[in-house]
Formats: structure tokens, C-alpha cells, sequence
């Protein structure tokens, strides 16, 4: 659904299964300008997917999402206070807004 969203929007979208097919995906293209990943995933977290690219590219925007709570994935170390997270479930047009904030941050 999120990656149909996005193309409707007007972006240019590159999908990946897993953290590690991310990785290699980043790679081959050599630059991406924001990260919109889910916190948990198998193999890797959002979170370390987010810092493995962010090794590379420093100034790279990430979103995260999750069904769970931001009290949830904060209160439990997996994401920092502050980061640019958007619950699921969202609408496209809260996708289309909180996009917009962290390419615009």
C-alpha cells in the first residue's frame, strides 16, 4: 500500500523485502534521498537498516513506521525521542504530509 501511495504521489520509489536487500539496493544505486522503513522487520531492524545507510550517506532523511506505539518503540529503545515516525495505520494523505516534513526538515 505504501509504496502504491508514494508512486501516486509523484515519487520515485525503490522497494526492498528485507534490510539487507535495502542495502544492496543502495549500492547499486549510490544515493537515495530519504529511508521510509518499518521498525520491525525480520533480519534488522528499521533502526539499524537506518544507521547501516546513514554510515554511507549521513545526511540521509528517515521515516519510520509501526503498528505500534511511539511510547512502545521509544519507552523500549528501539527508536531515539524526536525521530520522524508515523503510525500505522495512516492515510495517504498523512503519508503525503509527514513525507513532505522530513524531506523539507
Amino acid at each position: 500500500m505504501s509504496v502504491a501511495a508514494l508512486l501516486e504521489l509523484g515519487y520515485t520509489v525503490h522497494a526492498a523485502a528485507s534490510g539487507e536487500e535495502a542495502l544492496r539496493l543502495f549500492e547499486s544505486l549510490g544515493r537515495i534521498d530519504m529511508l521510509f522503513t518499518d521498525v520491525v522487520m525480520a533480519g534488522m531492524t528499521g533502526r539499524q537498516l537506518a544507521d547501516a545507510l546513514r554510515e554511507r550517506a549521513p545526511g540521509l532523511r528517515v521515516l519510520y513506521t509501526t503498528g505500534y506505539t511511539r511510547n512502545a518503540v521509544v519507552h523500549n529503545n528501539v527508536l531515539d525521542p524526536g525521530v520522524a515516525f508515523l503510525p500505522k495505520p495512516f492515510s495517504v494523505a498523512e503519508l503525503a504530509s509527514k513525507m513532505r516534513d522530513v524531506l523539507d526538515a
